[in-house]
């Protein structure tokens, strides 16, 4: 994470950067637009799990296991574009975008990097060292190719790091009109401390004390088992519990549990598998009898992880089975791959909040692009939601 934005990455991954004399290589490239069906071949994988790799900042959310899977349940008219950094013939940076007509209910014709409602980061996938070149060329080729849109917006990208660093740099030195339109802050866990001390300094002694007992009243209800797996046995068993058990409250009430629809559904059930295959996959269960009271999924991506999905049993919900499969969660601390975990939580989620002290700042923004009228006419929007000039990222 320390290279310079313009030194470029390890040669099996991208180019070896500078020269036998020491001289720095400055790259170029450029950016092209790929139908997504057209990077499903082994080859085109294969190029994308380089990119993975040499990533600069991880996000499974845009990996080929991921993205895939969700495109195909979800666009199966292919309107969404895989935006391609090429640097040398290597895969250098992916991103995934659309075109909208509609922005937050205003018919606000743009262009947005594509999410799902079970995608929780909208970072693209760039080599280390190629940030600055990555945004430039997206940038570029948005203006060129503007059509009928007013603006780019990026949804839920984090708010630091180098990625954001590159971009915030770059509209500002091309004076181009952008806000920061969404400015959020959600849990996080991210400490050196061994899991009981950070327990013991996130809950109070009467709240583990509670805790603890509910603990014992559960297990009075049965066998009462902690499952935790990272590799493909069981898998298949374990999404279709999952499923069940997120159907079967207040989500499958409301029509918004992953198994309400077929490609949502089906989404997850590919994903999940793929996951685990890749090793990527963290499944932890609290099981009472055999049956599953509590389900997480983490998504493992070193020196990261993304706490994906989480299901509880309402049965049982005065024992708390979610808080105490969270507490199971907390060994996650001791993997020395793992360096932070992003709770894919809303800010202010009562429940991980009271657990998780850190946090991470995701935000949205809105970027100018075309020419000089239709950057005008952005500069006009941007004013009025945002109550001020756009004059660059935050």
């Amino acid at each position: 994470m320390g290279q310079s934005v313009n030194a470029l990455p390890p040669r099996d991954d991208v180019r070896a950067a500078g020269t036998a004399s020491g001289a720095q290589y400055r790259p170029l490239g450029s950016v092209r637009a790929m139908a997504w069906q057209d990077m499903r071949s082994p080859q085109q994988i294969g190029r994308w799990q380089a990119l993975a790799r040499c990533s600069v900042q991880p996000n499974p959310f845009c990996e080929h296991w991921f993205l895939l899977p969700s495109l195909e349940a979800l666009d199966p008219r292919g309107t969404v574009k895989l935006l391609c950094l090429e640097v040398d013939g290597q895969l250098a940076g992916l991103m995934p975008l659309c075109r909208q007509t509609s922005y937050y209910g205003h018919p606000l014709p743009h262009m947005r990097n594509w999410l799902h409602a079970n995608a929780f980061s909208g970072q693209p996938l760039v080599a280390a060292g190629m940030e600055a070149l990555f945004w430039r060329e997206v940038l570029a080729w948005c203006d060129s190719h503007a059509g009928t849109s007013l603006f780019l917006h990026l949804q839920q990208l984090p708010g630091d790091g180098v990625q954001h660093e590159a971009l915030k740099l770059l509209v500002a030195s091309e004076e181009r009109p952008a806000a920061t339109v969404l400015d959020e802050a959600r849990a996080m866990l991210a400490t050196s401390l061994d899991a009981e001390t950070y327990l013991g300094q996130s809950l109070t002694q009467k709240k583990r004390k509670e805790l603890r007992r509910q603990q014992r009243r559960l297990g009075e209800e049965g066998e009462l088992e902690t499952r935790r797996s990272r590799d493909a046995r069981g898998v298949d068993e374990w999404i279709e519990e999952f499923l069940a058990l997120e159907t079967a409250g207040w989500k499958g009430r409301a029509g918004s549990a992953l198994a309400s629809g077929d490609a949502t559904a089906t989404m997850f059930r590919q994903t999940m598998r793929a996951a685990a295959e890749l090793g990527r996959l963290e499944r932890l269960s609290l099981m009472l009898d055999g049956k599953p009271v509590a389900m997480l999924a983490t998504l493992l991506a070193a020196p990261g992880a993304y706490s994906f999905k989480t299901a509880f049993d309402e049965d049982y919900a005065r024992f708390s089975p979610g808080v105490l499969l969270q507490l199971e969660n907390l060994a996650i601390i001791g993997d020395p791959e793992i360096a932070w975990v992003d709770s894919c939580a809303v800010e202010d989620h009562k429940m991980i909040d009271h657990l998780w002290r850190e946090k991470r700042r995701m935000a949205s923004h809105s970027i100018g692009i075309g020419g000089g009228v239709r950057r005008s006419i952005f500069g006009q929007l941007a004013r009025h939601e945002t109550g001020k000039q756009p004059r660059g990222i935050t």
